[in-house]
């Protein structure tokens, strides 16, 4: 089922929760879809989960989790590489392909935005791996800006193939397509979550389950 309407992006960052509301408001969302795997941040406690959705509420705003399905820290280790989470891999899950038929099912009877941490939407995998395979299955997507522009995905994926210094042509031997490919597989293993590596001795973790504050 694909939606008339674009489905939006975006990261909530350290906005104040009015601001960020409001940039929902001005693209006229009806239902806010959190992919965050973990919902809630330490430094920015305005956006935990159930904070948002009674905010969002009071907007006119419904509110709806999905980062268990579509979030970008699942629990299953086949989707990682050393540590290193791989899109690709998380993209076949029936699991991640259920919550996309359901985020599907919702834009076509309402404006979606999904939301997540980070404001660049270059650096999240709501760009990196949903909005890429929502894209795949003909929707169109807008990603909102921290200061309220929007973004179409082809601007986006146009950013991050210059930010790796590509050609957004392609060439002889690279499709377009492949090019973009190649693109968001480079940033993914910059932005993209890894596990924290284990101390054999100590049997645990050697650092804190990840850097980023509410990272998806």
């Amino acid at each position: 089922m694909t939606p008339r309407e674009p489905i939006f992006t975006i990261g909530h960052s350290n906005h104040a929760l009015d601001g960020f509301l409001s940039l929902l408001g001005g693209s006229r969302i009806a239902l806010l879809a959190d992919v965050r795997s973990a919902p809630y941040s330490r430094f920015n406690p305005q956006f935990n989960r159930e904070t948002l959705a009674t905010a969002a509420g009071k907007r006119g705003i419904h509110y709806r989790y999905f980062g268990r399905e579509l979030g970008g820290r699942p629990e299953d280790r086949a989707c990682y590489v050393d540590g290193r989470i791989r899109y690709d891999r998380v993209a076949r899950r029936p699991a991640f392909r259920a919550g996309l038929e359901r985020l599907l099912e919702a834009a076509a009877r309402q404006r979606v935005a999904i939301a997540c941490a980070e404001k660049e939407p270059l650096d999240c995998h709501r760009t990196l791996l949903v909005a890429r395979e929502l894209e795949a299955l003909g929707a169109r997507v807008r990603h909102i800006l921290g200061d309220g522009r929007l973004e179409s995905h082809t601007q986006t994926m146009e950013r991050l193939v210059a930010r790796h210094k590509l050609d957004a042509a392609g060439d002889l031997f690279r499709s377009r397509e492949e090019t973009i490919a190649q693109a968001i597989a480079l940033q993914s293993g910059q932005a993209g979550f890894a596990r924290p590596a284990v101390n054999p001795r100590l049997g645990n973790a050697s650092q804190p389950d990840g850097l980023r504050d509410a990272a998806p």
